[in-house]
């Protein structure tokens, strides 16, 4: 092996054909070997590059040959960047079944939620791996399934004491099955417009990679091996992970360039991670890749279907990112302009027939109930305008070369949360779509206390069904015995009564209570296991579950809100129900009866919700009308581009539109037994580009 390593090094240097960047030995290792020319296609490729049908069976023999050198078994998807799923194989006897468990071990302490079930598919495990690597990936930055264990957890980095959570806390309910946003598999043996769903949210669990051609970003492979679906508590030490071993031999040939990784990127100061396996660490070698025919053939695996997803017929061909068919293309020109009438260099969402998904549109009726309170289309496009001029021109955070502008997706919604115009920039993640939709919704939705109209945060949440946590099965995993339901079950009443004990105030969210508006930041101090976010004080915020029942697979409101469509969802893979609608709060999860029952949708947080920075509620006049959402190239950079561009906007319509007037904004709030207030929006302190300017949202 090191014989082979060092001639293939010494050939591509010579040749200059390796993924470049500078570094140690290890570095030089890792890139020639993992980067030689792609197999099946052009090694120039430039924008149009896409994951043929003969790349994803290359990737697919890599990943097979390191799983028999290893002695294992897997299954293996990859998706391209907008989460077609391109295929699902598995070797001859993979396990079928996972267990979801946030320590190394099965069987925590810890039960509820998604915690500990051991009836996971393995497909859907490795789906979800796999969208996540492609959806967290971009031009800019390569980011891993390890890297978003790193960045999610309660402490970032995971394992320190008395540092905040991490920046992206929460975002792993995000993609869900039952989004109104997401696409869905359409039955057809060609790839379709994305984004689309992923099964399980977005994952943690290392062996998630994406992959490149050409250092351009076109999907991305997961692999489950291990049986667990988990995370990576501990990042101070490197693992030999089973899972990422495999999926690093997958992605030979189409491997992260290795200058834009995650472990070239800094996080508020600290280096992330993208995965603790090299080439140097593999039991196979290149020359022991079989071609998928000849596996099939020996009976060592064979293409899989999953409902909802990939149709087992054999790999497909990936879209072409930014083209029609992916789903997302540049905006028709004069429609994003700035104050100079110049287009912007937006994208849009587009569907099956290449028209925009989401234009500029009117609002519906506010609480007020007055036409003159709602949104307008051209308020709504304004506000677009200003937001994606500002992205622009800021500095993204988690990007390279440093001092590449911001990449983001923005959403506006309604006072119902209805979508009434989204827009991006060039290259954004496409994590962000879904979840700057989630952020709008979250902020207007928290907002709308005082609402005399039955639509009330705390009436909403009263009326939603609460969540049937399923008990794990007993080993070997037996389907038939799937509805053993564990009590007691949290309530949403509960939620409410506990926000209001928390804040000292007995009408809060209620139709009786004097506004508070709520941003993101604000919201989601309130939903961490320790609060102030940082400190283990022992006292959790009232939408977070407390320490000893917090997992990140059960972190409480959020969880609990989604948890019966998800699990609905479980149920459709298996064959046994109709698939979860496109909405997460619509139906009552497994009754005892057997059946899925049901009921009428919430339609303002029909995709959940998110916790994480990067949206404020939008009013006029003092009036709440509507929320947007920023995702993208950091948390920071999302706070401002939301704050600053509604505000800039207000300032250019002149007619009422708004940040929420600072007297009413959460970061007002005296909270019993705390010393520390909520915080509203964080801003970069120097965000431009091409700016000096400091402290841009003070005064707002």
């Amino acid at each position: 092996m090191r014989v082979f390593i060092v001639q293939l090094t010494l050939l591509l240097l010579l040749t200059a054909c390796s993924g470049g960047g500078g570094g140690s030995i290890l570095d030089a290792e890792q890139a020639a070997v993992s980067n030689p020319a792609p197999p099946s296609t052009s090694t120039i490729c430039g924008e149009n590059c896409f994951l043929s049908s003969a790349d994803v069976e290359a990737v697919i023999a890599q990943a097979v040959a390191e799983t028999r050198a290893q002695g294992a078994e897997a299954t293996i998807a990859v998706t391209d960047r907008v989460g077609n799923v391109l295929a699902v194989f598995q070797t001859a006897a993979a396990d079928n079944f996972v267990t979801i468990t946030s320590t190394s071990e099965i069987g925590d302490p810890i039960v509820g939620g998604l915690e500990n079930l051991n009836f996971i598919p393995s497909t859907l495990a490795a789906i979800a791996k796999s969208l996540t690597g492609a959806y967290l990936s971009t031009s800019g930055n390569a980011f891993s399934t390890r890297t978003a264990s790193q960045i999610i957890q309660e402490n970032f980095n995971p394992g320190e004491d008395n540092v905040p959570s991490g920046p992206l806390f929460g975002v792993q309910f995000s993609q869900l099955p039952c989004s109104d946003f997401s696409n869905r598999f359409q039955n057809t043996s060609s790839s379709t417009v994305g984004p689309h769903r992923s099964p399980l949210g977005l994952s943690a669990d290392p062996g998630g990679l994406p992959l490149y051609i050409d250092g351009v970003p076109v999907g991305a492979v997961g692999i489950v091996a291990d049986g667990i679906y988990g995370l990576d508590k501990i990042i101070s030490d490197f693992d030999q992970n089973l899972d990422e071993l495999i999926a690093t031999a997958a992605t030979q040939g189409y491997a992260a360039p290795l200058e834009i990784r995650a472990d070239q990127i800094t996080i508020v100061g600290k280096t992330a991670k993208f995965s603790d396996a090299f080439v140097s660490d593999l039991q196979s070698s290149l020359s022991d890749v079989d071609t998928i025919a000849n596996i099939i053939a020996a009976g060592q695996g064979n293409f899989v279907s999953v409902a909802g997803y990939f149709d087992g017929l054999g790999a497909r061909t990936g879209t072409t990112f930014g083209q029609a068919d992916s789903g997302i293309r540049p905006a028709d020109p004069g429609v994003f302009v700035n104050a100079d009438n110049e287009s912007l260099d937006a994208f849009i969402f587009v569907d099956n027939n290449n028209q925009n998904r989401y234009p500029a549109i009117d609002g519906t009726d506010t609480p007020a109930g007055a036409a003159s309170n709602r949104l307008t289309a051209i308020e709504v496009q304004m506000i677009l305008n200003e937001s994606l001029e500002i992205a622009n021109s800021a500095r993204a955070q988690i990007r390279v070369p440093v001092g590449t502008p911001a990449r983001v997706t923005v959403s506006i919604v309604d006072t119902n949360g209805a979508i009434v115009g989204m827009g991006r920039t060039r290259d954004g993640p496409i994590f962000g779509a879904d979840v700057s939709l989630q952020k709008a919704r979250t902020a207007t939705f928290f907002s709308g206390g005082g609402r005399q109209d039955g639509n009330a945060p705390a009436e909403i949440m009263r009326r939603l069904p609460d969540p049937l946590y399923l008990a794990p099965l007993p080993e070997p995993v037996d389907l038939t015995q799937l509805g053993t339901l564990l009590s007691p079950a949290p309530s949403f009443g509960r939620y409410v009564l506990d926000a209001q004990l928390f804040l000292g105030d007995a009408d809060a969210l209620e139709p009786t209570s004097s506004p508070i508006a709520f941003s993101d930041r604000a919201g989601g101090n309130l939903s961490r296991p320790n609060f102030p976010d940082g400190p283990s004080s022992g006292r959790n915020g009232p939408f977070s579950k407390p320490p000893g029942e917090w997992s990140v697979f059960s972190v409480g409101f959020q969880t609990d809100l989604v948890y019966n469509a998800v699990v609905h969802h479980l149920a459709f893979v298996f064959g046994l129900v109709p698939d979860v609608p496109q909405n997460c709060t619509s139906n009552t999860g497994l009754a005892a009866a057997d059946a899925f029952t049901l009921q009428g949708s919430v339609g303002n947080l029909a995709n959940g919700i998110q916790i994480f920075p990067g949206s404020v509620p939008i009013y006029r006049n003092d009036v709440l009308i509507g929320g947007i959402g920023v995702s993208g190239d950091g948390v920071d950079q999302d706070d401002m581009i939301s704050f600053l561009g509604l505000h800039r906007a207000g300032l250019r319509l002149g007619t009422g539109v708004h940040n929420a007037p600072p007297e009413i904004r959460a970061d007002t709030l005296d909270i019993p037994l705390e010393s520390s207030r909520l915080r509203y929006v964080n801003c970069p302190q120097l965000p431009f580009i091409d700016s000096n300017d400091t402290e841009v949202c003070d005064g707002i």
